[in-house]
């Protein structure tokens, strides 16, 4: 029988600044864990699931708070909570889609305390893989969610490969949405990712899910001016109303001309595969048109190609569709 809520010992590091952060990672690299807000990494410890010998805790990094503005737009600390996202003021004009999308996380108490760094690189949430089973993610040599008996609802209808689990993360959408670049930090310098290639599958690395190396700390993410003031649209649909994980979600941002004519747009959906998947075929169908009923369901429609449920999940298809069509339709300024 498991043991559970007994948290096996560990080395504890509480560096202040980014500089000491890095340089404890280099040294410890995989047996380093790195913990922010620690609703995630808690569950894993009690569990016993995972069990880093090092545990670097930055939440004491000042560095890495807030949001400020710069020359292209906003840079925000990854340390920043999500509380403070969803109420910033700045944010909430230029970049609501990123404050609606804060605002969908979990529960309050969960957003006073969880950052956005930690929402964008958190873990998967597929049940056997956190149970402790050994499954292609855990080092093991197969998938339990991709069997005829498994439950197998909240995962993914896209781009499978050995691994059917999900990104969970709400904020994970809006920032490939928003054209985002993520400044990830190491012991060389910094380097600086586009959020649609931050987010990694398991063709790449299965045992990840970011770009991030165990030697790297995601430290700020970026996002350009010209997306501020757009048209923006997020939704997420769960079982229930809080504290809970999506079942798919979608955000989009769109720039029309003063005669509601697209110019350009970005759509990404959440739920449906191990990354966000970023919808191009719904952006060029609405490129250079003024949406209406018609064109987003066509929109809607075309987002779905080459979706291969399994058992139980065939709903996310007609779901993703849905929400694809509202997002276009319905993006406001």
């Amino acid at each position: 029988m498991m043991i559970k809520d007994v948290i096996p010992g560990f080395e504890l590091f509480r560096p202040k600044t980014v500089a000491d952060a890095v340089a404890l990672l280099n040294q410890h690299k995989k047996d380093a864990w790195k913990l922010a807000g620690g609703n995630d990494s808690i569950s894993w410890f009690k569990d016993r699931i995972k069990r880093p010998k090092v545990v670097i805790d930055v939440s004491g990094i000042a560095e890495m708070k807030g949001v400020k503005e710069i020359a292209d737009g906003i840079e925000i600390g990854a340390l920043t909570t999500l509380s403070e996202i969803e109420n910033n003021a700045l944010i909430k004009k230029s970049y609501r889609l990123l404050a609606d999308a804060a605002a969908k996380v979990a529960s309050p108490q969960i957003r006073n305390t969880g950052t956005i760094g930690g929402n964008v690189s958190q873990d998967t949430r597929c049940w056997y893989y956190r149970s402790g089973l050994p499954c292609y993610r855990a080092g093991g040599n197969t998938c339990f969610a991709d069997t005829p008996e498994a439950q197998n609802r909240e995962h993914a209808v896209f781009d499978a490969n050995r691994c059917v689990a999900v990104s969970p993360s709400d904020i994970a959408p809006a920032m490939i949405a928003l054209d985002a670049k993520m400044v990830i930090r190491n012991a060389k310098g910094d380097r600086v990712v586009a959020a649609e290639d931050f987010f990694i599958g398991p063709r790449i690395d299965i045992t990840r899910m970011t770009q991030t190396q165990p030697e790297e700390l995601l430290v700020a993410i970026r996002i350009p001016k010209a997306w501020a003031d757009a048209r923006f649209y997020f939704e997420k649909v769960t079982d229930r109303n809080s504290w809970d994980f999506p079942l798919a979600n979608v955000a989009a941002a769109v720039k029309t001309d003063a005669n509601g004519v697209v110019q350009e747009a970005r759509v990404a959906v959440g739920g449906v595969s191990c990354t966000p998947r970023r919808v191009g075929v719904a952006e060029e169908t609405i490129k250079g048109k003024k949406v209406d009923q018609e064109l987003a369901q066509l929109a809607g429609q075309s987002s779905t190609r080459g979706a291969r449920p399994l058992n139980y999940n065939h709903f996310k298809i007609p779901l993703m569709a849905n929400l694809v069509m509202r997002s276009v339709r319905d993006a406001k300024a």
